[in-house]
């Protein structure tokens, strides 16, 4: 079978992430694979370089008629058999290049409950009947699709992403290692997070949280907040304002981007996400897979990735989430190892890459 991946950049994201790890293992699985993306600098990319990353250079309205053209001359060299397109621009440019590009089959995959305002919203409904199906991460993500009029009733099927179970897997990772290249010994209790600086992933309400939390232990020095991601300069500069104004320079660390996320989650006491909204929650998942308790808001797909493990608190709730903190940290070592002993699982069951891809496939062929 012939795979064409769209998708709208190849940055940072968990997106982006998904589609590299299903090209991946569809090329292993003797598929051919490309990935088409439309703009932004690539971060993420296959492991296999043998998978073609191709450029559109839609990069303003007025990249729109070249970007077209290209992805049209794709088409026709490549003939994919399936088009699975990725996030709103993608799903979107991909519908209305129907128009005037004949694609066998094509998928549309949002990734989020909140792919962007009314506007967006409109313009999934109206292009609706361009694409052969509409999926979404998570049921509540679909449902709220639903809700917004972005699909019809019925019309958008939920397919759960995956992860690499071998590559998130604590026992990979030699702890007093990982802790020592951080500077901190194993007596430290570590909060993690990970994820961009976006609106979405509300770093200020992490924030504000932890030091509530803080204000109510005796001793502080022993307790560290580590946040591994990027965004722009200004998100950076506001973050470390943030940091100022509550006088967490000596327990908050951004960390930046980093390519050891499953290393700095298997040595986390704690992995904690404070989103305004979510679509699947992959960095939960992966959290898990790498025995880290989940401190989380209730945003999007996520209670249905965590289940009955970690705790749960609403968004955009600095107060309660700083409750779960001191929660969690009360727990007993057994409780906690019987929670991620769950949590591990959980994903083992509902989340593994080789599950996602199977599900794929049947998609891919009408079955």
């Amino acid at each position: 079978m012939k795979i064409l991946y769209l998708i709208t950049g190849l940055g940072g994201g968990g997106a982006e992430k998904v589609v590299s790890n299903l090209a991946d293992q569809m090329f292993m699985l003797g598929h051919q694979v490309k990935i088409a993306y439309l703009t932004g600098e690539v971060l993420v990319r296959p492991k296999n370089v043998n998978v073609d990353i191709i450029p559109l250079d839609l990069n303003n309205l007025y990249g729109l008629y070249s970007a077209s053209k290209k992805y049209k001359k794709l088409i026709q060299d490549f003939q994919p058999d399936v088009v699975h397109a990725h996030m709103v621009h993608a799903n979107l440019f991909a519908r209305l290049c129907r128009f005037f590009v004949k694609t066998p089959r094509l998928i549309c995959t949002a990734h989020s409950n909140n792919e962007g305002g009314r506007l967006r919203m409109c313009a999934y409904r109206l292009t609706h009947n361009l694409a052969d199906i509409t999926t979404n991460v998570s049921l509540a993500a679909s449902q709220n699709f639903e809700n917004l009029g972005a699909v019809p009733k019925g019309g958008i099927l939920t397919t759960y992403n995956g992860i690499d179970l071998n590559y998130f897997n604590k026992c990979k990772y030699e702890f007093n290692e990982v802790r020592s290249n951080l500077g901190v010994d194993a007596s430290t209790t570590i909060f993690l997070a990970v994820g961009r600086f976006h609106a979405a992933k509300d770093h200020p309400n992490l924030l504000k949280a932890f030091s509530i939390y803080l204000q109510h232990q005796e001793k502080v020095d022993n307790l560290k907040l580590y946040i591994a991601g990027d965004g722009d300069e200004q998100a950076r500069l506001e973050l470390k304002a943030l940091i100022e104004k509550y006088n967490l320079n000596t327990n908050v660390n951004l960390l930046g981007r980093r390519e050891d996320i499953p290393a700095l989650m298997s040595i986390a006491n704690f992995f904690v996400l404070s989103s305004s909204y979510e679509g699947f929650g992959l960095v939960i998942a992966e959290a898990m897979a790498c025995g880290a308790f989940v401190i989380a808001t209730n945003s999007g797909g996520v209670a249905e990735v965590m289940g009955d493990t970690g705790l749960l608190v609403p968004p955009q709730n600095s107060e309660a989430l700083a409750k779960a903190m001191e929660k969690a940290v009360s727990k007993t070592p057994l409780e906690i190892q019987e929670n991620n002993l769950k949590a591990r699982q959980r994903v083992e069951e509902l989340f593994s890459l080789e599950k996602s891809v199977k599900n794929w496939l049947k998609i891919y062929r009408n079955e």
